[in-house]
């Protein structure tokens, strides 16, 4: 098992310990490591007991669970543990602003236990009559179940392609001859996914018993002999899909393209007297083979250069492909920066001497680091002298590791738009990413004057996750986008792509839109620990989404040029 999936147990356990009431201790312990796992830059399963120790934060017990998970694909603790709710509580975990806490309280004053249950509850008003919860929190859940509901079938980005590398994996047990590749929406690069399509080119069939051995697979729902579907443990559907090999590249592009993409390909070929499909593309007369077994030579017979997976979204990709002026799309060793991250100054867990080192080992030249300010009371923010003393650490750290430090903060802006530190701390300082914490169900007008507020104020360097939305959890605020660019583009503030697999925020049209329009835009972490800078890869997908080019970001710069590049020093 990958390290997402183990971690995905560890917090289960955690959280049904919390429904339980049990020791506040040992669910943070269990807390803490499904994140330390989660996020560890290497292979948990590689590890032995004593590897698993040496990680902050694991003993011995938890090492013991860690390896019965990896060698098993379980643990006996969290199926007792499971066992003693029904399954269906466990869905009432990932409803937005419906923690263990609350799902505890739901399940022992109104005995909810399905999502149907809590839909009734609330509906009926009886969820506000418990004490401490109140017409809000009503409120809350309602929209949060609606939310679902609009959701139900969508899994991230990151969580389908860490369950098709897994099954891709194991296909490739079975036939190793054979070339097994992730295609459709995954590979596009798409925030979300409704389901995994799996092409194998050069398979026989007997490989479609291997899908159905699949440990994970939890229903069989089609068994062919060149398609077949399955239903696995979280709900993704995963289909299978046999070509042979001299198909490969025909059936890479057909299953890959967007339906409209696809459409716009097979009337090119109609009117050059060709037929493409998913076995090839051949003449309409005579049934000859043009070209097949690669993508490149079915985009070359067809007049085009080979197009990127991630632009083919029939959004001016085939027109440029055919102009010879597809951008040169930027990749994740472009970037030499991260501009957003956090430290156990407020709430990360590791030092600003782990994140350096853990940021040089990324391949990273420089790194900002941003903690909360004081507005984000929960994750202990920082007041004005916290700032300038933490400034002067970083500061005093800086070059540690080969790694260059820029001393910077995450202010939050305030419902009127101003932010949550004074002028002269925030000029102090070598950086300053705004975001919006809170007050996110403010109107599109009171938003947009908010953000615009904010981009104008001298010291705004950067705007994190512009719309704060949380995929599949919350909507993004309601907010002028285009006034927003436009401002960014008057004041020199950077957008940020921000790269957390929730967030994915600019997302890939409104990064286009901000590059179309030449707004500055940098891709950041919003690292939390040493171990999470591997998402930066989520920020870069949504760049080439967007038709970015190293030359559109401005991290992607050395440091002295992109230090230069940041607003209060272009202002000097």
């Amino acid at each position: 098992m990958d390290n997402p999936a183990v971690g995905r147990i560890l917090r289960e356990i955690a959280d049904l310990l919390e429904i339980k009431h049990d020791n506040p201790f040992k669910i943070r312990a269990y807390r803490n490591a499904g994140d330390l796992v989660a996020n560890h830059p290497h292979a948990v399963a590689s590890l032995d007991a004593s590897g698993l120790r040496e990680i902050p934060g694991i003993g011995k017990d938890l090492a013991a669970r860690i390896l019965e998970i990896t060698e098993t694909g379980g643990c006996a603790y969290h199926r007792e543990l499971v066992a003693e709710f029904p399954p269906s509580v466990l869905d009432l975990l990932h409803l937005q602003g419906v923690g263990p806490k609350t799902v505890a309280t739901l399940y022992r004053e109104l005995h909810v236990r399905t999502l149907d249950d809590l839909e009734q509850a609330a509906v009926s008003g009886r969820v506000r009559a418990i004490r401490g919860m109140g017409a809000k929190k009503e409120a809350l859940i309602l929209k949060a179940l609606g939310e679902r509901k609009r959701y139900a079938g969508r899994h991230l980005l990151a969580r389908a392609d860490e369950a098709a590398l897994a099954l891709a994996a194991h296909l490739r047990q079975h036939a190793p001859g054979a070339d097994i590749t992730p295609v459709g929406s995954l590979r596009r690069g798409c925030e979300t996914c409704g389901d995994l399509d799996i092409l194998a080119a050069g398979a026989d069939q007997s490989l479609m018993e291997a899908l159905m051995a699949y440990a994970p697979v939890e229903r069989v729902l089609a068994h062919g002999e060149t398609k077949s579907s399955v239903l696995l443990a979280g709900g993704l559907q995963a289909d299978l899909r046999l070509v042979p090999s001299e198909s490969r590249g025909a059936a890479l592009q057909y299953f890959t393209g967007s339906k409209t993409h696809n459409i716009a390909l097979r009337d090119r070929a109609m009117s050059r007297g060709l037929k493409l499909n998913e076995y090839g593309l051949f003449r309409v007369e005579g049934d000859e083979r043009v070209a097949g077994e690669t993508e490149d030579e079915v985009y070359q017979a067809l007049g085009l250069d080979w197009i990127p997976p991630e632009l083919r979204e029939a959004r001016g990709e085939i027109e440029a492909a055919e102009a010879r002026r597809l951008p040169r799309l930027v990749e994740r060793d472009d970037l030499r920066g991260d501009l957003h991250t956090h430290t156990t100054e407020t709430d990360g867990k590791d030092s600003v001497a782990a994140m350096a080192e853990a940021a040089r080992g990324a391949g990273l030249e420089y790194l900002a680091i941003t903690d909360h300010t004081q507005s984000l009371a929960m994750a202990n923010g920082l007041d004005e002298p916290r700032a300038l003393a933490h400034a002067k650490a970083i500061r005093a750290l800086d070059g540690h590791g080969g790694v260059r430090l820029l001393a910077g903060v995450e202010c939050d802006i305030r419902p009127d738009g101003s932010l949550d530190l004074a002028d002269d701390c925030l000029a102090a300082l070598d950086v300053v990413v705004a975001s919006v914490h809170s007050a996110l169900n403010q109107d599109r007008q009171q938003m947009t004057e908010r953000l615009l507020r904010a981009l104008e104020h001298p010291h705004v360097d950067i705007l994190g996750h512009p719309t704060s939305r949380m995929l599949l959890r919350r909507e993004p605020s309601a907010v002028d986008i285009e006034a927003v660019v436009a401002a960014a583009v008057r004041y020199r503030v950077a957008l940020e792509i921000n790269s957390q697999v929730h967030r994915l925020d600019l997302s890939d049209i409104h990064a286009r839109l901000a590059r179309d329009l030449g707004a500055p835009i940098v891709i950041s972490s919003d690292a939390h620990s040493r171990d999470a800078f591997g998402v930066l890869r989520w920020g870069v997908v949504v760049a080439r989404r967007a038709w970015l080019e190293p030359r559109d970001v401005l991290n992607t710069r050395p440091f002295a040029e992109f230090k230069a590049a940041l607003r209060r020093n272009r202002a000097r």
